[in-house]
């Protein structure tokens, strides 16, 4: 994995179920992974491999859907000599998923 998040970016990310009373577009992206037409969104971390969040696999949009995904199955993740990458923090800032397009909120 190229860019892996830092222990102390991981930190910062909600535990799982602690944003469960927050509507889905409040709740706030911590993470951006990416390959290719694929990106996964962060909301909430098990602190050991276990995310919640956003997926799009493939660019399809119609198909995309909020749910787990395992932090050990990303980071092995390759298409060719490609490797899922996080957008670094200085790019990434955390904001509502609201406020990502193509995220899907309702």
């Amino acid at each position: 994995m190229w860019n892996e998040p830092t222990k102390d970016r991981l930190a910062q990310i909600p535990k799982l179920y602690a944003t469960e009373d927050i509507e889905l577009g409040y709740k706030l992206i911590y993470l951006h992974f990416f390959i290719g037409g694929c990106d996964w969104y962060i909301a909430e971390y098990d602190g050991n491999d276990l995310f919640f969040g956003y997926a799009i696999l493939n660019s399809d949009y119609f198909n995309a859907e909020w749910g787990y995904v395992s932090f050990s199955e990303l980071k092995e993740l390759k298409a060719g000599f490609l490797e899922v990458d996080c957008e670094l923090e200085e790019f990434w800032k955390v904001r509502p998923a609201k406020d990502i397009p193509g995220i899907i909120f309702k």
